[in-house]
Parts: C-alpha cells; sequence; structure tokens
C-alpha cells in the first residue's frame, strides 16, 4: 500500500499573540438549587448595567432592637429600580428584620425601637402615612396568602381600598388583567376569573398575590422567601418573574437559597448578627468576597 503524505501545515501570521480564553465555570452550590450557568449569569448582569439603576429607597445607618435584643445594627445601603438586591445571611441575621422595616411592618411589635432613617424618593418613611406607604412599597411573604375569594377579587381588592368610592368591576377589570399579565398569570386563568384563588396551585397563588401588589402600582416590592413553600418549577415561574419586573420596580429578596440569590440578584447584602458584613454586586459578592466572613457563608461553612 502507497504511504500517504502527511497533510500541509497552514501557518497563520498574525499581528499579535494569540489570546487565551477560559472555558466557562459553573456557579458553585454551597446551598442547593440548581447550577446556574456562568454564560448565564454574566449575560444577566450586562443587562442589569444597561438598564441604569434609580435610586428609589436609601437606608442609612439603621438600627432595630426588640427590647434589649439589637436585631440589625447600624446597616447603611441603597435599593434601586433595574436591580434585585438580595439579602442572605443564616437564620436569626437581621434581614428579615431589615426587610420588613422597609414598609414600617417591624413597628406592628409593640417592642421594637428603630434609629437612623429609611427614605423613599427622599421622604423619610417614617413621616408617611403607614398605608399610603405600603401601596408604594408592597410585599410579599413566604407562604401565598390569596383572600378566600375569586381570582378576580383577590387583585380587585388592592384597588378598591385605595378610596372612599368602591368601583364598580368594570371600572377595575383594565387594571386587574394588566397586574395578572404583569405577574404572568393571565393566560393561565383568563378563562374562569371567578375561579376561587384558594383552589389554584401553590406557585399560581404566590403569583396571584405579586398581582395584588402590583396592582396599586408600588414603586418597591419587598419579598421575603417567596418560593421556600414552591416546588422547582414554580420557583424558576417566580425567578424569572422577578428578574423581568427589576427592571420596572426596584425589589428586595430575602433568601436562604445561595443559588437563587445568584439567580435573581445583581446586588448582594450579606448580613450576620444584624450586621452588615459585605453589599456589592453579586459577582463580586459570590466569587471575590472581600470578607472571610462572607467567604465562608458562600463556601458553605456554616450557615
Amino acid at each position: 500500500m502507497e504511504s500517504m503524505s502527511p497533510p500541509p501545515v497552514r501557518r497563520i501570521i498574525v499581528e499579535r499573540d494569540p489570546r487565551t480564553v477560559s472555558p466557562p465555570v459553573a456557579a458553585p452550590t454551597s446551598n442547593g438549587g440548581g447550577i446556574a450557568s456562568a454564560q448565564g449569569l454574566a449575560a444577566r448582569r450586562a443587562e442589569a448595567a444597561a438598564l441604569h439603576p434609580v435610586e428609589r429607597m436609601r437606608i442609612e445607618e439603621l438600627s432595630v432592637a426588640y427590647g434589649q435584643k439589637l436585631a440589625v445594627n447600624k446597616v447603611s445601603l441603597t435599593v434601586n429600580r433595574g436591580e434585585v438586591l438580595a439579602l442572605i445571611g443564616p437564620s436569626g441575621c437581621g434581614k428579615t428584620t431589615l426587610l420588613r422595616s422597609l414598609n414600617r411592618l417591624v413597628e406592628l411589635t409593640p417592642s421594637a425601637v428603630h434609629s437612623g432613617r429609611i427614605l423613599l424618593d427622599g421622604q423619610d418613611v417614617d413621616l408617611l402615612d403607614a398605608p399610603y406607604l405600603r401601596r408604594r412599597v408592597g410585599m410579599l411573604f413566604q407562604q401565598p396568602n390569596p383572600f378566600p375569594m375569586s381570582i378576580f377579587d383577590n387583585v380587585a381588592y388592592a384597588l378598591r381600598e385605595r378610596g372612599s368610592n368602591r368601583p364598580s368591576r368594570r371600572e377595575v377589570e383594565p387594571a386587574v388583567i394588566e397586574a395578572l399579565q404583569r405577574a404572568g398569570l393571565y393566560e393561565e386563568v383568563k378563562d374562569n376569573l371567578e375561579h376561587p384563588a384558594l383552589a389554584l396551585s401553590g406557585g399560581q397563588q404566590q403569583r396571584l398575590c405579586i398581582a395584588r401588589a402590583l396592582a396599586v402600582r408600588p414603586e418597591v416590592l419587598l419579598l421575603d422567601e417567596p418560593c421556600s413553600a414552591l416546588d422547582p418549577l414554580s420557583t424558576q415561574v417566580i425567578e424569572d418573574l422577578v428578574v423581568h419586573l427589576r427592571s420596572e420596580i426596584a425589589i428586595v429578596i430575602v433568601t436562604h437559597n445561595l443559588q437563587q440569590a445568584q439567580r435573581v440578584g445583581d446586588r448582594v447584602a450579606f448580613m450576620y448578627l444584624g450586621d452588615l458584613v459585605e453589599y456589592g454586586a453579586a459577582e463580586q459578592v459570590f466569587r471575590a468576597p472581600v470578607a472571610e466572613r462572607t467567604r465562608q457563608y458562600v463556601g458553605g461553612s456554616f450557615g
């Protein structure tokens, strides 16, 4: 058999040395919840940067105590439209107290006292009427809490309670439909808006509660472990919705799930024993934390 000559060697002349590109690295999975690709995270960070975040709330040296127990210690940070701020940290670190302070729910606890300031568009929230503040700064809780009424009436309730005159169904219907659409639920329920809300699945109930909050057009939306009672598929739907909504309103989410914080958070605040240990861009906090305590927490050493 005649031997074959080797193929010719092609030489490419370049003006400078080639640059080696590292392969993408999967995000760490210290607290479970799936693996978010580095490409996806990078794309979302670039998208967030393009939104030009606008400050909606400013927290200045906030401290909160329940009796003699200090829960939040001189925390300062900002809440911006165009970003999702994820509050992380072990149980009892003060992140839920901080969240509930933003719309003055903490003051419903008789023993609670606070110092420092929280500003909404430059106004001290302590000087605002509480119901008015809570319309502008809505909140979603761990467990879905739809009212025992129809899907339509759940969303319309928020609209009807805003003023002294109770609007008719025809008057509120456009706003109800819009809120359901913004919450990503309308296509699933549009054929039966009189369906009992409590008969919806857990994920649908949580999106209904989001629609109810969105109906009054808040500037800020607070989420306290919104996916803790949901299955993985429903969790993904809620997370996608949160990422989408951040272009319209400022969002703050408390989560124990570090993977969730990486997937939805643009900025991350790590709290420990009431202190704000680290606050910065999500990629920096998770991949190059400055504080040793942060490095231990995101690395899974404690939690």
